[in-house]
């Protein structure tokens, strides 16, 4: 594998780090996800990459793609983590973008794929379910045909933002009777307008709200927005899983994370020397940037084969887990360094009752808050251990 950037592919960073310089909204600053985001915030960058047509470069260019080559796609991701841009969220341009797009029929590219697109249209992911998180075949929601319509009834879990969703892609069983429980399950689109859905906040232990549970009672949906064919959901969810899994890695904004922690290790002191000049905190760094390389080089074979028409795989697996790992590892390290600044009574949070700030270097703001929803991230998207049991099966063939 050629790791030399070419004249044109050096050109063409300069042209994205131009453009992200001169467009992304200059009141989002240095993005991290934060409570006072509004939805208007988390869609402001979606929607400048939408009218540039640069808002989903993974697509097949006849539905809006950008045609660009593996690397340009990698030096993309690169240039945004560098800018520390707030990116479309996943459940449109990610997730049930491809699945329509591949599995859809006209009808439903027409209708769904250009507000996706643009980011107009919110989306929200009706997978898991109290009885039905990794083990996603178990699930419980069932959707009756009723003429040209399904009545749908059951309960979903952590539909992330939901709150604002103005469409949801949503796994229904439709066959309680099918020998085997992946076989009885369909893909159906859902206005979260319809009558019957009640979304319900889950507030997190930090007061963070991020999450709900979603009600569906008696909740009619017109056939036609059945994705493929009925039954065949299973098949659909595993080709939107796989792509989840692959963006779930993460690598570029962990590298920028890895430059941060660098950066905050040479300002801490330890003993009177800089943290980073310690041999032990120095080594756990080196480890995980050895670590971050290799996931970087996978990732990059993966992109590979994805332009020469090899959608991602069981390999998207190997992503997860190593990507959600050294994001997990990274935070965990970032806390370490920033020490009892870290804490919820400093890292520049407002003190109850007064306008003064707690004492606190700037970069120690939200760390903790990272490294504790960081935990989640080797659970979404199949556990790890999930992950672990499709490439023992998938790859190695046990």
């Amino acid at each position: 594998m050629n790791l030399e950037f070419t004249p044109e592919e050096i050109a063409f960073r300069k042209e994205v780090r131009t453009f992200i310089e001169e467009n992304h909204p200059k009141h989002l600053g240095d993005f991290g996800m934060r409570e006072d985001m509004s939805p208007e915030d988390m869609t402001a960058w979606h929607k400048v990459l939408g009218e540039k047509g640069w808002s989903v470069p993974a697509w097949p260019e006849q539905y809006g793609g950008t045609d660009w080559t593996p690397t340009q796609r990698y030096i993309w991701s690169e240039e945004n983590a560098r800018a520390n841009t707030f990116m479309p969220l996943p459940f449109g341009v990610s997730m049930v973008g491809p699945v329509i797009y591949t599995f859809g029929s006209e009808e439903q590219k027409e209708k769904h794929l250009p507000g996706i697109r643009s980011g107009d249209v919110w989306w929200c992911q009706g997978y898991s379910e109290p009885g039905a998180g990794s083990d996603l075949a178990s699930l419980k929601t069932t959707a009756v045909r009723d003429g040209d319509h399904y009545v749908i009834n059951g309960q979903k879990t952590w539909t992330t933002l939901a709150q604002h969703a103005d469409w949801g892609f949503f796994l229904c069983r439709t066959d309680p009777d099918a020998a085997k429980p992946q076989e009885g399950i369909s893909f159906i689109l859902i206005d979260m307008k319809t009558q019957g859905i009640e979304v319900r906040p889950i507030k997190l232990i930090d007061g963070g709200y991020e999450v709900n549970e979603t009600w569906l009672t008696d909740v009619r949906v017109p056939v036609e927005n059945l994705v493929g064919e009925e039954n065949k959901g299973w098949t659909y969810a595993k080709f939107l899983l796989a792509h989840e899994r692959t963006g779930i890695a993460g690598v570029a904004r962990s590298k920028r994370g890895v430059e941060k922690l660098r950066d905050i290790a040479r300002s801490e002191q330890v003993g009177g020397e800089p943290l980073m000049d310690d041999v032990d905190f120095a080594r756990k760094v080196s480890q995980l940037e050895i670590d971050l390389a290799a996931l970087e080089i996978t990732e990059l074979r993966t992109l590979a084969g994805e332009q020469a028409g090899k959608g991602p795989g069981p390999e998207s697996s190997i992503l997860k887990i190593k990507g959600t790992e050294i994001q997990q590892r990274l935070t965990e390290l970032t806390l370490e360094a920033v020490g009892h600044y870290g804490t919820p009574m400093y890292g520049r949070m407002e003190v109850p009752g007064n306008n003064e700030y707690a004492v606190g270097p700037g970069h120690a703001q939200h760390v903790a808050a990272a490294y504790f929803n960081m935990r989640k991230a080797s659970i979404y998207g199949g556990s790890n251990e999930i992950q672990r049991n499709i490439i023992s099966k998938m790859i190695l063939g046990l």
